[in-house]
C-alpha cells in the first residue's frame, strides 16, 4: 500500500500546473484510491519522497506544501525507477 500511496502522491503533483498541492489536499486524492490514512501517515510517505528526491516539502503550519522535482517527475513519465515506489503502468495499458 505504501509504494502505491506514493505513486499516487507523485501522479497528483504532476497533475496540478504548479506541480504543487498542500498535504491536507492529498487525504480525499487518497481516498479516492481506498487509501484512508490521516495526515501524519501522508506525512510519513512524503517524507520518504522528499528522501528520495522526487518531491520537496515546505512547512506550512499543520500542513506541508510538496513540490515535485524533476526526478519525481521522471518516475510519472516511467523515465527511471525510485525505489520504494510503485511504477506506474505503461499508458494504454
Amino acid at each position: 500500500m505504501r509504494e502505491e500511496a506514493r505513486l499516487i502522491i507523485l501522479k497528483a503533483l504532476a497533475e496540478q500546473t504548479n506541480e504543487s498541492l498542500s498535504s491536507s489536499m492529498l487525504e480525499p486524492v487518497l481516498a479516492r484510491f481506498g487509501i484512508h490514512q490521516e495526515r501524519p501517515w501522508i506525512h510519513g510517505e512524503v517524507e520518504y519522497l522528499r528522501n528520495m528526491g522526487a518531491v520537496t516539502v515546505v512547512p506550512a503550519g499543520t500542513v506541508k506544501i510538496i513540490t515535485l522535482t524533476a526526478l519525481g517527475k521522471r518516475h510519472v513519465d516511467r523515465h527511471v525507477a525510485i525505489e520504494g515506489v510503485k511504477r506506474p503502468s505503461r499508458p494504454g495499458a
